[in-house]
């Protein structure tokens, strides 16, 4: 096979993969990439696996799982903006960066939940948000968490006062809440993400 196919091929299989790491927000497996691609053997699968790891478009995390990496698509950075009057501006290129880095310091231990309810509306975080949570740290005082109180989930300021904790909205409508049996904290919210069209 001449080497423009050879790359054709290979840019295929790339945008295959990451059309279905888009589609199902996870990556494949092995025997899903062989079955997309039309790939017969495993050898050919993981040859290509190893491929696309020395290219810096997935990894692997330490149980040998693939994790989107350049193919969790990067949107480029052209620079800054001044946020106060408008001022002429050349688009200059200055990196590529991909979402996923920008907010994620955990892949593994960070989820994505939908906002409803306007209880942290002056932090900024308002009904139909997404707020990327991650797992396993430990919540400083005036973090913003996702916690479950007496039963309830909520997301609030957390301030810890001696040997107690108060869950503070972001709403003066909104009085804080005192856990009176159970509290436990499920992540700490480390990103807002809002789209407006």
């Amino acid at each position: 096979m001449p080497v423009s196919e050879k790359s054709d091929a290979l840019r295929e299989r790339i945008r295959t993969i990451a059309a279905f790491y888009h589609r199902k927000g996870r990556m494949p497996s092995f025997s899903e990439i062989a079955e997309m691609t039309g790939m017969r053997s495993k050898n050919a699968v993981y040859k290509l696996v190893n491929r696309l790891e020395r290219m810096k478009v997935l990894e692997r995390d330490e149980k040998g799982r693939l994790i989107a990496s350049s193919i969790a698509a990067p949107v480029k950075l052209l620079g800054t903006v001044e946020a106060g009057f408008p001022s002429p501006a050349e688009e200059e290129l200055v990196d590529t960066l991909s979402l996923d880095d920008l907010l994620i310091n955990n892949p593994d231990a960070t989820f994505l939940l939908k906002v409803s309810g306007d209880s942290m509306s002056e932090a900024g975080i308002l009904p139909g948000d997404m707020v990327l949570v991650e797992r396993g740290v430990e919540p400083k005082n005036g973090d913003i968490v996702i916690a479950e109180v007496d039963g309830e989930w909520t997301m609030k300021y957390i301030k810890k006062r001696g040997e107690g904790v108060v869950l503070v909205p972001a709403n003066s409508r909104y009085q804080p809440i005192r856990p009176k049996k159970e509290l436990t904290i499920a992540g700490v919210v480390t990103a807002v993400v809002r789209k407006y069209r």
